[in-house]
């Protein structure tokens, strides 16, 4: 419709009602290849940033944690060792093949966790339920990012903390060849090993069109988070941001 506001898609300007059902083909594509991709693309990399996360969200036994967009679980499952048998460590993500790839990942780890299909911008979980909320490389793919800030807020104790892993703004003498990469062997590696160049294609714009840590740093105080710091890791090339609700 010609009254639809538009949002971004990659580079691509789209109507805000079409971006969910875009996201979501990108990832039914990529599901069961998203893992073997993630340890190429970064060359192991994505380990160490999630490892990081885990270590500064120091989660308690009995912890209450939500784990937004959380896909193949890996960031469940390093916060519910933590967490232990008496926590309560859920994985969520709007798109039911990358959760069926992390449940099943979970369940061959020993793990059982409540797993729920979601929109992190209308979480079906009732206030200040979490001491913890997560959501590593998720947020820059959805469409009201101030909307599901929001949201993630309103399930937290006070108290609670959110933490944010996201591609970020790299250092800027690395920019020219972060850019070739990104632009150049991503969708090539993306063709041969999961046979869409497209998806990996839009991945990389993905990450150009989201916020900057200073600007996202804004954006989590805006939805009313205390005290956001972030931290720059692998020259910029990913941020960890870190709020909490009073």
């Amino acid at each position: 419709m010609s009254g639809d506001k538009e949002t971004h898609f990659g580079y691509q300007t789209v109507a805000e009602g079409e971006k969910a059902g875009k996201v979501a083909g990108v990832f039914h594509s990529v599901a069961r290849r998203y893992d073997v991709m993630n340890d190429l693309m970064s060359a192991g990399l994505h380990r160490g940033w999630k490892w990081f996360l885990a270590q500064q969200a120091r989660v308690r036994p009995g912890a209450r944690v939500l784990d937004i967009a959380g896909g193949t679980g890996d960031i469940s499952r390093l916060l519910a060792r933590d967490a232990g048998p008496e926590g309560e460590v859920w994985l969520t993500d709007i798109n039911g093949s990358m959760l069926a790839v992390g449940r099943d990942r979970l369940l061959d780890n020993g793990l059982m966790l409540p797993v729920a299909q979601c929109d992190a911008e209308k979480l079906p979980f009732p206030v200040g339920y979490f001491d913890l909320v997560s959501v590593a490389f998720g947020l820059r793919n959805m469409t009201h990012k101030d909307a599901a800030l929001a949201e993630m807020l309103r399930v937290l104790k006070p108290g609670g903390k959110l933490m944010v892993l996201e591609f970020s703004k790299v250092w800027k003498p690395l920019a020219p060849l972060y850019d070739l990469y990104s632009f150049q062997f991503l969708p090539r590696m993306g063709e041969i090993v999961a046979k869409d160049a497209d998806s990996y294609r839009y991945l990389a714009e993905s990450i150009r069109m989201h916020p900057d840590q200073e600007t996202l740093k804004t954006m989590m105080e805006d939805a009313g988070f205390t005290r956001v710091d972030y931290f720059n890791l692998t020259a910029g090339v990913v941020a960890l941001h870190v709020g909490y609700k009073v």
